[in-house]
């Protein structure tokens, strides 16, 4: 994992073994993720996150109406060590895709999940996913919503 300029990254143990972490994270997605207003995949959100496990498998967000919007195709899908997928929302043009790199890391008993999002850079701060937040306030406000939903896969899988 590299330390980009545009990434924003965040990290927390949860008390669980990376099996059961990786496990939790890619097919218990939909329970955890909690949606945030400054960051819909679509106008017509939020919907329910899922992903299609596997290395040809998808992150997709299922709408209210059934319609299915893909925000990435994974990329690296190495359980319970490491899940790599792309990001996009509807408005971002073609050139303006990100990715992001999750890596389940055994601490004891516990595994600490480090999600590093990159790629915001190519993202201009007047666009709409920006809110016209300056670089460092937009990573600082995107950061913490990863953060609330790291803490949120942790509160699931607590004793």
């Amino acid at each position: 994992m590299t330390a980009d300029a545009d990434a924003v990254i965040v990290a927390l143990r949860v008390a669980a073994a990376p099996e059961r972490t990786f496990a939790a994270f890619t097919d218990e997605v939909g329970v955890w993720w909690r949606p945030n207003p400054l960051f819909l995949a679509t106008p017509r959100s939020p919907g329910k996150v899922a992903f299609e496990p596997g290395p040809d498998g998808r992150f997709v967000e299922i709408l209210a109406d059934g319609k299915v919007f893909e925000i990435g195709r994974i990329r690296v899908w190495d359980p319970p060590h490491r899940l790599v997928f792309g990001w996009r929302f509807a408005t971002f043009a073609p050139d303006m895709d990100g990715e992001v790199e999750v890596t389940f890391t055994p601490v004891g008993a516990e595994t600490r999940v480090t999600v590093a999002h990159r790629g915001w850079l190519k993202v201009p701060q007047s666009h709409v996913a920006r809110h016209g937040f300056p670089d460092a306030l937009f990573q600082r406000r995107f950061g913490e919503w990863l953060q609330t939903l790291l803490g949120a896969l942790a509160a699931m899988l607590r004793p």
